[in-house]
């Protein structure tokens, strides 16, 4: 007698995920319907909707992922060796390259990105506001290694994020690419730039 392993809601959560990027990545988030998810995973369209509200709540799910991957590599910047203004620079780096990236190679990732901007912004904000914290904790330990001023730290996170936002937002970011800036350098200049207002004089 055969025995029929029931799939877990999660496990086709994760199923459906998983299938739908790789259509939005193939064909386009425009052009990918829930039909074609469905068809794809061989369920009914209405068992999609079991899982996820609309189209839009899908990318949203596949947006937190990749969001999730950056706050990540965010995390085990803030978590390295070495002076926290490298760890300032390194992350702003991160954050950069990962949106250069995905323009430039996965550019359907980034339209992904960009209509999680446009209809989900709890997952923006959300991340938003882990980076804000990361971003924090590494001026904590800098105030508490006498590299920077004793300076709110949670106030001067915002205020640099805020300031390097040219660099930092998704759709921003493109704009620096069509005027061919130099997403190498000019960040780093600049975050440099904000550092020197909290470094202590010698």
């Amino acid at each position: 007698m055969t025995v029929q392993t029931k799939t877990k809601p999660d496990d086709t959560r994760a199923r459906i995920i998983e299938t739908a990027e790789a259509l939005f990545r193939r064909m386009g988030f425009a052009k990918t319907a829930v039909a074609d998810i469905a068809a794809e995973l061989g369920m009914s369209p209405a068992n999609i909707y079991r899982f996820f509200s609309s189209k839009h709540a899908i990318v949203e799910a596949i947006c937190q992922k990749a969001l999730a991957e950056l706050e990540a590599e965010a995390w085990a910047v803030a978590r390295s060796p070495g002076p926290a203004s490298q760890r300032l620079e390194d992350l702003i780096m991160a954050t950069v390259n990962y949106h250069k990236e995905n323009f430039l190679t996965e550019r359907r990732v980034h339209d992904m990105v960009l209509v999680a901007i446009e209809h989900s912004w709890d997952v923006i904000r959300a991340h938003k506001q882990v980076m804000h914290s990361i971003a924090e904790r590494i001026l904590r330990e800098g105030i508490a290694a006498g590299e920077f001023e004793p300076v709110d730290p949670a106030q001067t996170a915002r205020h640099i994020m805020r300031s390097l936002v040219a660099f930092l937002h998704p759709v921003l970011i493109v704009q620096c690419l069509e005027d061919h800036e130099d997403l190498e350098t000019e960040p780093r200049a600049a975050l440099r730039f904000l550092l020197r207002s909290i470094t202590p004089r010698r």
